[in-house]
């Protein structure tokens, strides 16, 4: 076996903590069952942030825009609910499909340009998707949003209730579905070539990557997953508005990727519970000003550093050359 090999092979193997991500969750929503909009939320959230870092953290495309996806997902599902059929796995899946052909399409914006380009085009594709939905009232509710998606139970069985468990419950399944995909494709020979894009793309076209092949796939499975997120947050919300849409959408989920750590599976994870957590938190206690807080803490972190915020003993160590 090939060094390559090898190392393809070590990276794949689950570490020790993993499991630590996928059991926790539902440990901490099976104790408080009242915080079940909190957990639903952080789950949508984190498939949400773990689409953007595949073309932001591991292809290296900077997106101002990726509400676009989450979007179309969230509106595929809540009108497929309306006249086709309230079954949430078919709906879930219909949303992915919208989301992934738009994420096709949108995919040929990104392939030429500067980086500064690229985030003006991938922002003015999220506003046109805003302003169409806007005005298409007749199909999407307008302001007012599109409502009435009343899911059917899950598998016939599971009916979602007002308290929110079940969406809370079937969100995190969702999440740990798409992580292990996600995490297979980050360790596969297809997410090295992305790491090698990502570094220089010429360096990569010269040692035989498609990359604009390459670019193309991973911005179409990015997108398909944001709108598994979006879907999920139709279904379990039993509603969207153009919300969904907005900029503050785009930039949330851009924050909460820096937040968690860029290039790796669940740093999207890490990033929605601190954003999210911190979100409930501050909102609580200063309800006008928790975004002060929240730049507060995004300043820190750039500042000192994600490693060394969480060894504060180090932050005035001077640091020696030679």
């Amino acid at each position: 076996m090939s060094d390559v090999q090898s190392t393809l092979l070590r990276n794949t193997r689950f570490r020790i903590w993993e499991p630590f991500f996928w059991v926790v969750p539902f440990v901490i929503l099976a104790l408080f069952p009242g915080q079940s909009f909190l957990i639903n939320q952080m789950a949508i959230m984190a498939l949400y942030a773990i689409s953007l870092d595949l073309i932001l953290g591991y292809t290296g495309i900077m997106s101002l825009g990726h509400a676009a996806f989450f979007g179309l997902g969230a509106y595929a599902a809540g009108l497929f609910c309306i006249h086709v059929s309230p079954d949430p796995i078919i709906g879930l899946v219909a949303g992915m499909v919208v989301a992934g052909i738009g994420g096709l399409i949108f995919s040929v914006t990104v392939l030429r340009g500067t980086h500064l380009t690229v985030v003006m085009v991938t922002l003015g594709v999220s506003l046109i998707l805003y302003e169409l939905a806007n005005y298409l009232t007749g199909l999407t509710g307008g302001a007012d949003g599109l409502q009435g998606v009343d899911m059917a139970p899950i598998f016939g069985i599971f009916q979602f209730k007002f308290d929110g468990i079940t969406a809370a419950y079937y969100s995190l399944v969702v999440l740990l579905v798409f992580l292990f995909i996600c995490r297979r494709l980050a360790h596969s020979p297809f997410g090295f070539s992305l790491k090698a894009i990502r570094d220089n793309r010429l360096r990569a076209t010269a040692i035989g990557i498609s990359a604009e092949r390459r670019i193309i796939l991973i911005y179409t499975i990015a997108g398909a997953i944001a709108g598994v997120a979006g879907a999920v947050q139709a279904q379990s919300m039993n509603f969207a508005s153009l919300e969904v849409f907005s900029f503050e959408k785009s930039a949330d989920v851009l924050l909460m990727v820096v937040i968690g750590g860029t290039a790796w599976v669940y740093g999207g994870f890490v990033g929605a519970i601190v954003f999210s957590g911190l979100h409930h938190i501050l909102s609580d206690i200063t309800p006008q000003y928790w975004t002060f807080w929240v730049g507060l803490f995004l300043v820190v972190l750039m500042r000192v550093g994600r490693d060394r915020l969480l060894r504060p003993w180090t932050w005035f160590r001077r640091e020696t050359h030679g």
